[in-house]
C-alpha cells in the first residue's frame, strides 16, 4: 500500500512471477514510484500532456495557411472574450515562412500551453506539423486541451474544409475524447 511506501516499511510485490522486496523506500522514491504507476496507467497517451498532429492541404499554399492561422490567433488573443469556451488566450510569439510559435492560456486556471506549427510545401500544397504541450511539468491528462488548442484555430480560420488531419491517442493526449466545443 502507499502507506507502506511512505513509512519505509518493506514492500513485497510479484512481477512476472518474480518476487521483489523493497526495503527502506524513501519519501522521494515513493513519490517517483507513484508518478511512474500513474503514468503507466495512462500509457495509451504521451507521457506528458501534449499533442502532435499533421494537417495536409492539397489545394492551399503555406503562405495562405500561415496567414489564416495568424489572423485567427490575433482574433482570439489574450483580450478576446471567451464566453463558455477556451477560444481566446492565444499569443503569437514568433512567425516565419516555415514556422509559427505561440502560446495558449486557459481562461479559468491560466494554464499555459506552448504551440508550434511547422509548415512545408509547394506552390499549391502545404503540410503542417503541429505540436502543443503543457508548460505545467506534472500534467499527464488534459481532456484533449492540447489537441483543441490547434483544432480550434483550424476550424476558426475556416481551413478545416480543405485539410486532412492525422493524429491518434498515442500522439495526442485524450484525442479521441476531446470536446473542442468546450476547450
Amino acid at each position: 500500500s502507499l502507506s507502506r511506501l511512505i513509512t519505509g516499511r518493506p514492500l513485497t510485490c510479484l512481477i512476472a512471477g518474480e518476487v521483489f522486496r523493497f526495503c527502506s523506500i524513501t519519501m522521494k522514491n515513493s513519490v517517483l514510484l507513484v508518478l511512474f504507476v500513474a503514468v503507466c496507467s495512462v500509457s495509451a497517451y504521451p507521457l506528458h500532456a501534449s499533442c502532435k498532429l499533421t494537417w495536409s492541404f492539397s489545394n492551399t499554399d503555406c503562405a495562405t495557411v500561415s496567414s489564416k492561422l495568424i489572423s485567427q490567433i490575433k482574433m482570439w488573443g489574450v483580450s478576446a472574450a471567451c464566453g463558455s469556451s477556451e477560444k481566446c488566450g492565444y499569443t503569437l510569439k514568433s512567425s516565419s515562412s516555415s514556422q509559427l510559435s505561440l502560446t495558449h492560456t486557459t481562461p479559468v486556471h491560466h494554464y499555459v500551453d506552448d504551440v508550434t506549427f511547422s509548415l512545408e510545401g509547394g506552390s499549391s500544397s502545404c503540410t503542417v506539423h503541429g505540436h502543443s504541450t503543457s508548460e505545467t511539468w506534472y500534467a499527464v491528462l488534459d481532456d484533449g486541451t492540447n489537441y483543441c488548442n490547434m483544432h480550434n484555430l483550424l476550424t476558426g480560420s475556416g481551413l478545416n474544409s480543405t485539410a486532412s488531419e492525422s493524429t491518434s491517442d498515442s500522439q495526442c493526449t485524450e484525442y479521441s475524447s476531446a470536446n473542442c466545443d468546450k476547450y
